[in-house]
């Protein structure tokens, strides 16, 4: 999946990621990318809660780390390695929302390139 928005995303993250490096906190990344999506003229939301749907139930406390949009799902790590249920849980986010793409961005990759991983429904 290659689209214009996610390419856009991606060379944001590949901003920051160059001028902050790898080995900081999440919260971090994730400030310093919404500022450079601003920058870009992007529209997003940061920390968009997420309603999980169970029989009658509707429970609370899933959180997007980052909506760009209101089209794109991106979910900030700062890890060594992604764990495979950050894929699982991307997945979930799309599901739950009705969305059909996501991000990964791993700013704790050495080079970024290697820390990005597209997720679509």
């Amino acid at each position: 999946m290659s689209d214009d928005l996610t390419e856009a995303i991606i060379g944001a993250a590949v901003e920051v990621h160059k001028l902050l490096g790898p080995g900081l906190l999440e919260s971090i990344y994730q400030e310093a990318l919404c500022h450079e999506v601003s920058l870009r003229g992007m529209p997003f939301q940061k920390q968009v809660a997420v309603e999980v749907k169970y029989k009658d139930c509707a429970i609370q406390g899933q959180r997007l780390d980052l909506l760009v949009n209101n089209q794109v799902v991106v979910e900030i790590k700062s890890l060594r390695t992604v764990p495979e249920v950050a894929t699982a849980q991307v997945l979930s986010y799309l599901t739950v929302t009705g969305l059909k793409r996501a991000l990964i961005i791993n700013f704790g990759a050495e080079k970024l390139v290697h820390g990005i991983k597209r997720v679509s429904l």
